[in-house]
């Protein structure tokens, strides 16, 4: 059975730095507009500041939906699966920001990152202000094992100079599938 927990603390800490794959969860207002649930992955990129702030380092991508719907109302649900070891489920509910690379306080807000696979690429950091922490039970989450990180984004992302990142943001993420703006 479930349970919720006040923070991010002890196990709950450990089981979450031990993933190498969460999924974040967003949608607009309203009744109308898209939700959005997205894989997020490569070691480095996650950090728990505290019982209960995270945040991560999201990279430029074909789609920019968290940061639209997080700009339009903030909510935002983080998922941690065990895919190996006992099964577990954690939640992360809370309200999020984004710190983009064109916003100023974006560089210092690297300096969470303490072994980052790529800053380059980096477009913005979300942060969590956690306001609900839970666990289910994880049984049917099959058992899958870790292979290592895909470098095909920083790859990609590394042929390009500053001006392309713009150019890109410009043209692949300036709204949202449901017109919000992004960047």
């Amino acid at each position: 059975m479930g349970k919720v927990y006040p923070a991010i603390d002890g196990r709950l800490r450990d089981f979450i730095e031990e993933q190498s794959v969460f999924f974040v969860a967003t949608a607009p207002s309203g009744a109308d507009g898209h939700v959005n649930l997205s894989p997020k992955g490569m070691r480095g990129t996650f950090v728990i500041l505290g019982p209960q702030r995270v945040a991560w380092l999201d990279f430029h991508g074909s789609g920019a939906e968290t940061i639209a719907h997080l700009r339009q109302n903030g909510r935002i649900t983080l998922m941690f699966c065990a895919f190996t070891g006992p099964p577990n489920i954690v939640r992360l509910h809370g309200r999020g920001t984004a710190v983009t690379v064109e916003d100023a306080g974006f560089a210092d807000r690297l300096g969470d990152f303490p072994d980052p696979p790529d800053l380059h690429s980096a477009r913005a950091v979300i942060t969590v202000e956690v306001d609900r922490v839970s666990d289910s039970c994880g049984y049917a989450v099959p058992l899958m094992d870790y292979q290592g990180d895909r470098d095909l984004l920083v790859r990609s992302h590394s042929r390009r100079t500053a001006e392309d990142l713009i150019t890109y943001r410009a043209t692949k993420n300036a709204a949202s599938i449901d017109g919000l703006p992004v960047f």
